[in-house]
This record gives structure tokens, sequence and C-alpha cells, in this order.
């Protein structure tokens, strides 16, 4: 598939609705299927709704969680993109109906420990995974933006300050050792969110410097199909011109850049570096919050 494919159907709402559709029902399916049962709570406004249960109050976690992202959704409606948001929306809705509808199955985890490690791990994918989408999975990530884009607070600051709180309230209502649990899986939440975030964002930027960069740049352009920049520039020890090439390349497309660099000089000299983010035509299309 190429570049321009795929970063077409990356910015195509069949695409985009699928992939939250699998994050609300990845998630739903962990902490409906293996943290309740063991009485634990996540984070944000899904972990809230989750507490509030446990306290005996009369509603559903699903009723709770719809209930509690309304005025979200409406403040995000204000503030961010009607594409965002609609797309978060979709998302909120996926997970509400799973979460009122979803049969409980039994996945046969008892031991506490490794349910919060697979309950992080699960809700960490699905949480990438609404990541590169054009939405969100809603709750606090949409807090989270509105106060960033209002105020520059850093994004993952409200949701750990917002999360300390719900914990320490937690701690009357359930086992504080489910309350410790309930940390881990906030922790690995976070932890392979990011993870996820750049595992499918990273990409291999390349310098490289050659008396044969037109050559080079042309393998590259035909071989590859990606496009390069030529940079002028100056030896510091010898005072010579020299011409270098800029490229960015999928990780996959690494060895074969490598191949048709050095067969067309077995001297350049080439220095390649991780860039975790590459926004513009042929790769990842920008989203607006």
């Amino acid at each position: 598939m190429s570049p321009f494919i795929r970063q077409s159907l990356t910015a195509s709402i069949p695409w985009n609705l699928f992939l939250l559709t699998v994050s609300g029902l990845l998630s739903v399916f962990a902490l409906k299927c293996i943290a309740q049962p063991h009485s634990f709570v996540a984070g944000g406004i899904y972990g809230t709704s989750m507490l509030l249960s446990y306290s005996g109050i009369g509603v559903s976690i699903a009723v709770w969680y719809a209930l509690f992202n309304i005025p979200l959704l409406l403040a995000g409606w204000r503030f961010l993109s009607r594409r965002f948001m609609l797309y978060t929306i979709f998302c909120i809705a996926i997970t509400t109906l799973a979460t009122e509808y979803m049969p409980v199955f039994d996945v046969g985890i008892t031991d506490r420990t490794l349910a919060a490690v697979a309950t992080g791990v699960f809700c960490g994918a699905a949480s990438g995974i609404a990541v590169r989408s054009l939405g969100s999975d809603g709750g606090l990530t949409v807090v989270a933006l509105i106060l960033h884009s209002r105020y520059g607070l850093r994004v993952g600051s409200f949701s750990i300050f917002y999360n300390v709180i719900l914990f320490l309230l937690a701690l009357p209502i359930i086992h504080t050792d489910n309350v410790i649990y309930s940390i881990i899986i906030a922790y690995l939440t976070s932890t392979l969110t990011n993870y996820f975030m750049g595992l499918f964002n990273e990409r291999k930027l390349v310098f490289i410097i050659s008396e044969h960069h037109k050559a080079i740049s042309q393998s590259i352009l035909h071989y590859l199909g990606r496009g390069c920049t030529l940079l002028h520039g100056e030896g510091v020890y010898t005072g010579k011109t020299r011409e270098v090439l800029l490229a960015v390349v999928y990780n996959v497309q690494l060895r074969r850049l490598e191949e048709l660099v050095f067969r067309e000089d077995p001297s350049a000299f080439v220095i390649i570096e991780n860039t975790h983010m590459v926004l513009g035509k042929g790769f990842s299309s920008r989203r607006q919050y």
C-alpha cells in the first residue's frame, strides 16, 4: 500500500469509526469482565462511574458515564473542532451501549494481580487505538484538551491530578488493596497508551552526506516512493561545500534505504534518527482539536 493510499485510508470516516468502535468495545470488555468482578476502579470518568455504582447509588455505570460526559461534550463542542467532537460522541455512545448491554464473560482470571495487569493492558491498548483516530474516547481527554488549548496546561497533568483525587475518595468505599490495584491499572493504561502512540507514529529521519546525492535521491524517489530535501552544508574542518539529503521513511523501509545509498556511494555518511511524529502528505494527518 502506497503512503498516499495509507494516508487517505486513515483520514476516512469508516476507518476512524472502526478504530473508535474497537477501542470502546475493548475497554468495556476489560473493565466489565475483568475489573468489575474484582471491584477495581479505572481512572477518569469511567472510574468515577464505577465508584459511584460501588457506593450503592441506584443507577448503572452506563447511566453515570453518559451523564458525566454530557457537560463535557457540550464544552468540547464549544472549544474544540466539530469533527473531533463528532468522532468522540460516537466513541462515547459505543462505550455507553456496550457497558449497558455487553454480557459479562467469565475470563477465568482469579488472581487479582493478573487481573489488574490484564485490565491495564487492554485499557491501554484501547486508549492507544482511540488516539490513532481523529477523535478520542471522551471523558478526561476532552477536559484536558480544553484546558490545554485555553490555558496551556499539559494534557497529562490534569488526568494525573484527577485520578489522585479519585483514588483517595475510593479508600472509604472499596478495600485498600483494590485501590492499589486500581492505581496499577491507571499506570499501565497511561504507559501503554503512550507506547501505542509511539509505536505507530515513529518514523526514521535520515541525513545522507554524499557527492552522489543526485543519484541517491533519484533511487529513493524511484524505489521507495519517498521524496528528499536537499540541504546545503559546509564542512567545518575542510571548509568544503557539501550537499546533505534529508529523508523521512517508514521503519520497514530503512534497510532498503541503506542498500540504495551504499550501492550508489559506498563512502556515504548516513545519520539515522527516530522521530515520533511526522505530519503532512504521505504520512499522518493533522488532528484538529
